[in-house]
């Protein structure tokens, strides 16, 4: 059986380096709607009160500060349009948010997975 590739990044670059790359992943996409905000940007850019109403129970303050945060780390971009009336305020992704695609992928799929598991472990089927 072949190693996990995990353990052969930590042996070649060491545990220390490892945790300061997932700090620093988790410090720019950690908590619980960053990610979630950009998956619900992926269709199309959607104005504040659009986002809020896709994704459910977040408040506008919660909601105002991630936007910020992932505009602060490159994630999205805020377009004003001022010559609308009234102004015209939308979040879309920027082309670094794409760096984000495997990671998201992983986590979809591995979702996914997991939901199938606990599912099935709670209410397991007889043969």
């Amino acid at each position: 059986m072949s190693e996990c590739p995990v353990n052969q990044i930590i042996r070649d670059r060491g545990c220390s380096a490892a945790l300061k790359a997932v700090d620093d992943t988790l410090y720019a996409i950690g908590g619980k709607w960053k990610l979630q905000i950009v998956v619900a940007l992926l269709s199309e850019p959607r104005r504040f009160n659009e986002l809020q109403r896709t994704l459910g129970k977040i408040s506008a303050r919660v909601l105002s500060n991630e936007l910020k945060d992932l505009e602060q780390n490159g994630f999205i971009y805020r377009n004003v349009d001022a010559e609308a009336t009234p102004v015209i305020v939308q979040y879309e992704l920027t082309e670094y948010s794409t760096s984000l695609s495997q990671l998201l992928l992983s986590m979809i799929n591995w979702g996914e997975d997991h939901r199938k598991k606990i599912i099935n472990d709670q209410f397991p089927v007889s043969d």
